[in-house]
């Protein structure tokens, strides 16, 4: 397999933890929350179950799309990327266009 593909392979796999609104919905809140969340405030802020909050940071940790750390018996997690922050603004920029039926900027390589 070329070291291309394998580039592919693994943007599809980030694609497919991304496809899945929860994890999506954690994302958008680390972005915009100030520092670090421990899991404890994610739960309260978007009122989910703990255990799914858990899983599905433990998904995004595991893709390092968050990092995390421990202090005592609480996990803090943010974003720290700014890879990972470009593409969440990216795609909610794209999807803003959607909504609104706007047109999208003009393509760069014209």
């Amino acid at each position: 397999m070329s070291s291309t593909q394998a580039f592919i392979d693994e943007a599809a796999k980030i694609y497919k933890v991304l496809s899945n609104s929860t994890r999506l919905n954690i994302l958008y809140y680390l972005r915009h929350y100030d520092g670090e969340a421990d899991v404890k405030t994610i739960v309260n802020d978007l009122h989910l179950a703990q255990p799914i909050v858990s899983k599905q940071l433990g998904i995004l940790y595991r893709y390092q799309l968050v990092s995390r750390h421990k202090e005592g018996t609480r996990v803090y997690y943010a974003l720290d990327d700014p890879h990972v922050i470009e593409m969440i603004d990216d795609m909610l920029k794209h999807v803003k266009h959607e909504i609104k039926g706007e047109p999208h900027p003009r393509n760069l390589y014209k």
